[in-house]
C-alpha cells in the first residue's frame, strides 16, 4: 500500500496494490499494522457501513461529537464519488480547509478521515457502492453536521445543485460558521 498526506496532513489517501491477471484481481483493502506504522498511533475500527447511491446523490458533511467522534476509512466498491473531508478543528492551521479526492472502484483509492472532521460525498457514476470503516459507533445525540452548500468552504461538487438529491437533515444543515459544535484543536484525538 501506499499512504500519501494531502495539503491537510491528517487527512491520507491510501493507494492498494492491484495484483491482476487474466482470472480478474485481488487487492488488499485493510492492513491494521501497515496502516498503523504509518499513522504512528492506534485506530480500534469497530464497524463497517455500507450505502448504495444513484447520480447525484450528496451524503454530508457529517461528523459526531466526542464521545463518540469518528474516524473514517473510506472506499468506493463499484462506480465513483467525489469524497470531501472538512477540517472542523478549531485553531487548526488547516481549519474551513478541505480534501477532495475521486475514489472508484476503478483506482480502488481510500481515504482515512481522522476525528475532528466532517466528511462526505457526492456519487458522479450512475450508481455507486460506498464503504466504510469507522472507530466509534454511531450515537444519534453526538450527530452534526454543516452545510454542503457553504460558500466559505469553496467545494467543488462537480454537479449541479439543482441536480443534487440529499436527505431532509442534509438540505437543512448550518453554515461552518454558524455552527457551535466544532473540535478544538490537539495533536491527538486519540489518546
Amino acid at each position: 500500500m501506499n499512504f500519501t498526506r494531502t495539503s491537510i496532513p491528517d487527512v491520507i489517501i491510501i493507494d492498494p496494490k492491484i495484483h491482476g491477471d487474466e482470472r480478474g484481481y485481488f487487492v488488499e483493502t485493510f492492513r491494521q499494522d501497515t496502516f498503523e506504522a504509518f499513522l504512528g498511533f492506534k485506530v480500534n475500527f469497530i464497524q463497517d457501513n455500507e450505502s448504495r447511491s444513484h447520480h447525484g446523490v450528496l451524503r454530508g458533511l457529517h461528523y459526531q461529537l466526542a464521545p463518540f467522534a469518528q474516524s473514517k476509512l473510506v472506499r468506493v466498491i463499484d462506480g465513483r464519488v467525489l469524497d470531501v473531508a472538512v477540517d472542523i478543528r478549531v485553531g487548526s492551521p488547516t481549519f474551513g480547509q478541505h480534501v477532495a479526492v475521486e475514489l472508484s472502484g476503478k483506482n480502488k483509492r481510500q481515504m482515512f478521515v481522522p476525528r475532528g472532521f466532517a466528511h462526505g460525498f457526492v456519487v458522479l457514476s450512475e450508481t455507486c457502492t460506498f464503504t466504510y470503516k469507522v472507530d466509534n459507533y454511531y450515537a444519534p445525540e453526538c450527530d452534526r453536521g454543516i452545510s454542503f452548500k457553504d460558500s466559505n468552504l469553496g467545494i467543488d461538487w462537480q454537479i449541479p445543485p439543482e441536480l443534487l438529491h440529499l436527505s431532509a437533515k442534509d438540505i437543512t444543515q448550518p453554515k461552518l460558521e454558524d455552527t457551535l459544535d466544532l473540535f478544538e484543536y490537539k495533536v491527538n484525538y486519540y489518546a
